[in-house]
């Protein structure tokens, strides 16, 4: 798997804290297979609504700013907030068993399973205001999507 991209230049969009997400996911997904776009649109949406919602706290006045490119068969994402930021989980994955989501009245831990689930790797910077997303597709071509 590629570790990080090397691309110098991202494609970048920018928009107010909202829960009207479809134009800008699908604007995110255009470069993407069509029989991706389920899955990977779910993670997007999880991780824009955690930058909106729990980053900006619905606040129009702050900006969720995601920046993307594909590169070597990977696509990537990196979603920031104007937050104030969280402590990122260190091993969700080990805390976690795979495919056994928190409980449905847990207050946290769903959303970030669901994206560990999804993507690749995902990576928070330390301020907890931005998670790095990148879905290697070269190496999966033959494994079906997590949603059909």
């Amino acid at each position: 798997m590629v570790l990080s991209p090397v691309k110098s230049e991202w494609d970048k969009v920018s928009f107010s804290s909202t829960l009207f997400l479809c134009p800008i996911l699908d604007s995110l997904l255009s470069l993407v297979p069509g029989k991706w776009h389920a899955e990977i649109r779910l993670g997007l949406q999880e991780a824009l609504v955690n930058a909106a919602k729990h980053g900006n706290n619905l606040d129009p006045h702050k900006q969720v700013i995601v920046r993307f490119c594909f590169e070597e068969g990977a696509y990537w994402w990196i979603v920031s907030d104007e937050g104030s930021g969280f402590e990122p989980p260190d091993r969700i994955r080990q805390e976690l068993p795979e495919n056994n989501l928190p409980h449905v009245e847990s207050e946290s831990g769903r959303g970030m399973f669901l994206l560990h689930q999804i993507f690749d790797r995902v990576v928070w910077n330390r301020q907890g205001t931005e998670v790095s997303l990148c879905k290697q597709l070269s190496a999966q071509i033959e494994r079906e999507p997590l949603l059909q």
